[in-house]
């Protein structure tokens, strides 16, 4: 839908942005023997996985699908059960397909930026196509290689050399930064042309599906918040002795300290029976105690 392609736009952009930030002030190679390459991995690799983690994690589906799976699979039958693992894997592939967006973007700009690649590989040149360097051993080719990305550290006979070399690996870069691009767009069109073509519904039935499901979301959202929120209300009430936001309070409850101390602490969610939890600690106290103990008149012109 529009609100995806809009969605997935702007985490494109932000990933972008934030590479370039990250580039500029964080990015220096160490321009030593060994360590390019973990030192260009890295910042490669590790904010692609921390990109992906990420979109795993704000994805609402994601908490949607690992909740209470224990209940997912009890008393089902084989071919509800074959169902079942065919719509896990479904989603599974929703899911990683809207958490992939960020690391991708991230990856094809760094590759088109280039920096990183020469920073990583520039030590594994094959620098004597260049007839840079052709006495030397194999060993101090490589530390006059690893010095490639920071030309003050290039003796000036090795600068043409360096020049060659630098273009050569930008351009692997880049090619590989613009292949991974079609790879992406050619799979992501694969995949929603086989999707369409394996829907049972027509098109203009998927949109009116589409529309229903996130029309049902606006409506069941709305529902919690007015629902919980009322049902906390009594719980309030019941502890305080009037409704919130009342304008004509006739009387207020007086806690006693041992209720204060009921509903203070640390909570979590409490199984009452097999069909119903208590939320909360204030909650637990308004299921189990009765809302006696000392109330106070309110004088009318307070």
């Amino acid at each position: 839908g529009k609100e995806v392609v809009i969605a997935n736009a702007i985490i494109a952009i932000l990933t972008i942005g934030g590479q370039q930030l990250f580039s500029f002030f964080t990015f220096s190679c160490p321009c030593h023997v060994g360590q390019n390459l973990i030192y260009g991995l890295a910042f490669l690799g590790v904010p692609a996985l921390i990109l992906l983690i990420v979109g795993y994690a704000l994805n609402n589906q994601t908490w949607r699908l690992v909740t209470g799976r224990r209940s997912h699979f009890e008393k089902v039958t084989s071919p509800n059960r074959l169902l079942k693992c065919k719509l896990v894997c479904f989603v599974l592939c929703s899911i990683t397909g809207r958490a992939l967006v960020a690391p991708v973007t991230w990856l094809a700009v760094t590759l088109i930026n280039g920096s990183y690649y020469i920073c990583a590989v520039s030590e594994y040149v094959p620098v004597y196509y260049y007839g840079a360097a052709p006495n030397v051993t194999a060993s101090e080719r490589r530390r006059i290689l690893a010095t490639f990305p920071c030309s003050q550290l290039v003796p000036p006979e090795l600068s043409r050399a360096r020049d060659e070399v630098i273009l050569l690996l930008r351009y692997q870069s880049q090619v590989a930064g613009w292949l991974l691009i079609a790879v992406v767009v050619i799979t992501v069109f694969l995949s929603y042309c086989l999707a369409s073509c394996f829907s049972p519904l027509s098109f203009l039935h998927f949109r009116y599906w589409s529309s229903y499901v996130h029309n049902e979301q606006e409506l069941f959202d709305e529902a919690t918040e007015q629902h919980s929120r009322l049902y906390a209300m009594q719980h309030v009430k019941k502890f305080f002795g009037f409704v919130p936001g009342s304008e004509n309070v006739k009387e207020i409850r007086i806690p006693s300290l041992k209720e204060w101390q009921a509903i203070s602490g640390l909570a979590f969610l409490k199984r009452v029976d097999e069909e119903h939890y208590d939320y909360s600690l204030l909650h637990d106290w308004a299921l189990k105690e009765r809302a006696n103990g000392k109330y106070l008149r309110i004088d009318e012109d307070a």
